[in-house]
């Protein structure tokens, strides 16, 4: 796997996870929030806890993807065929 491979997929994991853990613990001000703010807007958004937690949680998934890319338990043709691409595109 090239490099820049390895890290555009590492980003793309990253940016999915990002968007998953984004809910974590959010609690809206809801009728106590001051004048001018959305009430559904975090009290306290933890930003960077959870890109701590994305940064940590992609790393785990990146790793597991290219351990089962390199050592061949997962190839290209195996993915095509699963994605149901005819042979001639393989």
């Amino acid at each position: 796997m090239a490099t820049t491979t390895a890290i555009a997929i590492y980003f793309l994991i990253w940016w999915i996870v990002l968007f998953a853990v984004l809910p974590w613990g959010v609690r809206a001000q809801g009728a106590d929030s001051p004048p001018g703010t959305d009430p559904g807007a975090p009290q306290v958004p933890r930003l960077m806890a959870k890109l701590l937690w994305t940064t940590g949680v992609a790393g785990v998934l990146w790793a597991g993807c290219a351990y089962a890319y390199l050592s061949g338990l997962v190839s290209l043709d195996s993915l095509a065929a699963l994605l149901g691409f005819p042979q001639q595109f393989r």
